[in-house]
């Protein structure tokens, strides 16, 4: 149930599509060809290809759909509901598997479903397989709040991760305060999420709260993905390297 970007595939190499120091010396149609085919990849790559997240929060929605499926089949069962979604849920973690996804992820996004189930079971109410998820988006609103504060952008930490860099991104004063900037936009996701879930969960709405869990699950990523994404290319000045080669200035 997590909405946090996943990582689907491996980034490019970091010298991929690069100019060696002999081609940096030719002229004519071939320098401007090879200068083409190296801008090509910085072009290309973007946060969506770095962070990927579309299969993890399309699944993420399966569980709670079924959920309102089960509910409403039965009769506003919440053992319909319950059931439904952990059979969906257990199918989606088999698939992830079978694709290649990490077990580790694979079973949080199940532990996740079965720890709703359980709330909502112990409870007897509906709208409480929706509270970890309540829970979980305010969590995550004041951790993305708090890293920027504390300067470790969450955002800087998972791309610095997926390009292998631990921290070395945080000594480019650059990458540091666009990571910064960029991650206030998924803080803002998950506030939203929180603004629109609360009420929904307090008045009981348990359909309401799965439409709001669909549309502001997968859509939402995408918007805040590109959006990052803008954010951060433009606190980029013109000719620093890019994300894969911080800049550490001098001593």
């Amino acid at each position: 149930m997590s909405e946090t970007p996943e990582r689907d595939s491996g980034p490019t190499e970091p010298g991929e599509g690069q100019l060696s120091g002999t081609d940096a010396g030719s002229t004519g149609p071939a320098r401007a060809d090879a200068d083409t085919a190296a801008a090509a990849p910085a072009r290309a790559e973007s946060l969506t290809d770095l962070l990927g997240g579309r299969r993890g929060a399309i699944d993420a929605t399966l569980p709670p759909l079924a959920f309102a499926v089960g509910w409403l089949l039965g009769g506003e069962s919440l053992w319909g509901g319950v059931g439904a979604a952990l059979a969906v849920g257990a199918v989606v973690a088999g698939v992830r598997l079978r694709r290649g996804d990490r077990p580790r992820s694979v079973l949080i996004g199940l532990l996740a479903v079965c720890v709703a189930a359980l709330v909502a079971v112990r409870t007897g109410r509906a709208e409480d397989f929706f509270l970890i998820q309540v829970l979980s988006n305010a969590a995550s609103a004041l951790a993305w709040t708090v890293s920027i504060v504390v300067r470790w952008p969450l955002l800087g930490v998972l791309v610095g991760a997926v390009l292998g860099q631990r921290a070395r991104w945080r000594r480019d004063p650059v990458l540091l305060r666009g990571y910064g900037r960029a991650s206030w936009v998924w803080a803002a996701t998950y506030l939203l999420r929180v603004a629109v879930f609360v009420p929904l969960y307090l008045g009981g709405q348990v359909l309401a709260l799965v439409v709001a869990r669909v549309a502001l699950t997968w859509p939402l990523v995408a918007a805040a993905l590109a959006l990052s994404w803008v954010v951060l290319r433009r606190s980029l000045p013109a000719g620093h390297p890019g994300l894969r080669h911080p800049v550490a200035p001098p001593r």
